[in-house]
């Protein structure tokens, strides 16, 4: 009872607090709901980055691969740091400069409206049949673990209360960026962070309160060393799927496409109120990912040492160790949070989803000369599609090894070759327009024949997947500036200003980005063996 009580009481509070702050924003107009009327500042963007990050493909897949694999993936956390530090430095600056609202808008500029169609097209693909699914499912197995929903509710059916507690976030999920714009949820996401942070710690110290016995936290952490020292090696042990090696080549890239050019996350830092706030709210995110392992990795490390002898799924680890060593009255505040969190997650994809849909494909091909509120309207409608899609496609996800595997393998179909193309673009001013939409496509048909083709799939099977996407970005970019070479466009691209805001630099971007990188380094140096 108290589990509930203490659910419902924190959900209240964030859902009413969270209506007070935003009741007389404006979201009739494309800037007021997809980035807030681009009055973000920095603490908003920090904190809806990091909880937008922060859902349960992160606690529950990455506490997972942690399970399975040891202290090496905390890659997917500490690597973050650099790719945020040039999203600050480079990436930032150059995307408020063309007051864009997504990514492919910004291919548009730089390229052209095919390439731009192209890059909406595989976006909302990937979206719709990769990540929002996997947010619905990801958060249903965390929520029946965390909470013992077969227990509570009596269904005893895996399937059925899967679907079920599926269903139940989706419409929850749908409601919220069915009526909230940006702003909204930007500021839901930083209340349910401060939660997300404290409960992530908490499970942390008690985690390693049960690790210690009696002997207490600290004596955890030693008996965590001394177990299975080779499980808390951050450079990786010979063999894993995660050597040292892939953090040059697919785990570098992988990052720096999602912290630089994915839409679902930098959509919020694009509502910047200036580049100053902008850039200060990207690099407190990378602050705050450096505590990332503590509740990322740490809980799913100890969760082994714990239940791995009882046969549970890597995947399992991190609801059964919640529900396992919180209080009850924690254990259903906790829950709160996470469904907050999974919202978050779900709510950023669904909006990013409309804004790729509406300023893409709707203005440009179903109503050029459709208004502002039409295309709103269109967006709302777009995504209720979407989440019942996704609500019905979630469940088939089960049965994966390690469901963060999963989404980084199939990440990496779009990731690379989208980023490919943005980078270079920023780089070379010559690339036409016709290499980046053959890249792009190209890339996305090499990635998903060497994964999916037996011939090819088993001829690199001693290749590591993380070094194939390296690979495949190499030959990309090599193909784009051979054609930037034999065959540039007519004239040089130039950077457009089209913004409004303030765009003078953070005076302290260099030095806070010069102290996140040092830190990289000395965790790395501190955890290798």
């Amino acid at each position: 009872m108290l589990t509930i009580i203490s659910f419902i009481a924190f959900t209240a509070f964030a859902a009413v607090l969270t209506w007070w702050i935003t009741r007389k924003d404006k979201t009739d107009s494309s800037d007021g709901f997809f980035l807030g009327g681009r009055s973000l500042t920095f603490p908003i963007i920090a904190g809806s980055l990091l909880l937008t990050n922060l859902s349960t493909e992160q606690m529950v897949g990455l506490n997972g691969a942690a399970f399975k694999s040891g202290l090496m993936v905390m890659a997917w956390e500490v690597v973050a740091v650099i790719a945020l530090v040039l999203m600050a430095l480079f990436f930032l600056p150059k995307f408020l400069r063309t007051g864009i609202t997504t990514v492919p808008q910004f291919l548009e500029q730089r390229y052209d409206t095919r390439t731009q169609s192209i890059a909406n097209t595989i976006f909302l693909l990937a979206y719709a049949l990769i990540l929002i699914p996997l947010i619905l499912y990801t958060g249903a197995i965390g929520l029946i673990n965390m909470m013992d929903l077969a227990t509570l509710t009596g269904i005893e059916n895996e399937t059925t209360l899967l679907r079920l507690t599926v269903i139940f976030i989706g419409v929850a999920g749908l409601l919220y960026s069915r009526f909230g714009g940006m702003r909204t949820l930007a500021v839901l996401d930083t209340i349910n962070g401060v939660g997300l942070l404290t409960g992530g710690l908490m499970i942390a110290w008690f985690a390693l309160k049960a690790m210690g016995g009696d002997d207490g936290v600290v004596a955890g952490w030693t008996a965590l060393n001394e177990v299975h020292p080779e499980r808390m090696d951050s450079t990786g042990n010979k063999g894993s799927d995660l050597p040292f090696s892939t953090l040059f080549t697919g785990v570098a890239l992988l990052n720096l496409f999602y912290w630089c050019t994915n839409q679902q996350i930098i959509q919020r830092t694009f509502g910047a109120s200036s580049l100053a706030e902008g850039q200060k709210g990207v690099l407190l995110t990378g602050a705050l990912k450096l505590l990332g392992p503590l509740y990322l990795v740490l809980p799913g490390l100890v969760a082994y040492h714990l239940y791995s002898a009882e046969g549970i799924r890597p995947d399992q680890a991190y609801g059964t160790l919640v529900s396992r060593l919180l209080p009850e009255h924690l254990t259903g505040f906790f829950s709160a949070v996470m469904v907050g969190a999974i919202l978050s997650s779900f709510n950023a994809a669904l909006n990013s989803t409309s804004a790729l849909f509406s300023l893409g494909l709707y203005k440009h091909s179903i109503n050029p000369n459709g208004t502002e509120e039409q295309t709103v309207k269109a967006a709302k409608w777009f995504v209720v599609g979407i989440a019942i899609a996704a609500m019905i496609g979630a469940p088939f996800l089960a049965g994966q090894e390690t469901i963060f595997g999963y989404l980084q393998k199939m990440n990496g179909i779009y990731f690379i070759p989208i980023f490919s193309v943005v980078v270079v673009g920023m780089l070379h001013s010559r690339v036409p327009s016709s290499a980046a939409a053959i890249a792009m496509l190209a890339g996305v048909f090499i990635i998903a024949v060497g994964y999916f083709v037996p011939p090819v799939a088993n001829a690199m099977s001693g290749l590591n997947e993380f070094h194939f996407l390296g690979i495949v970005f190499a030959l990309l970019v090599i193909f784009l500036l051979v054609m930037g070479s034999v065959a540039p466009r007519a004239e040089a691209w130039k950077i457009e200003t089209r913004n409004t805001i303030d765009m003078t630099p953070w005076k302290g971007a260099y030095i806070a980005s010069g102290i996140l990188v040092l830190l990289v380094l000395a965790i790395y140096i501190s955890f290798s063996k």
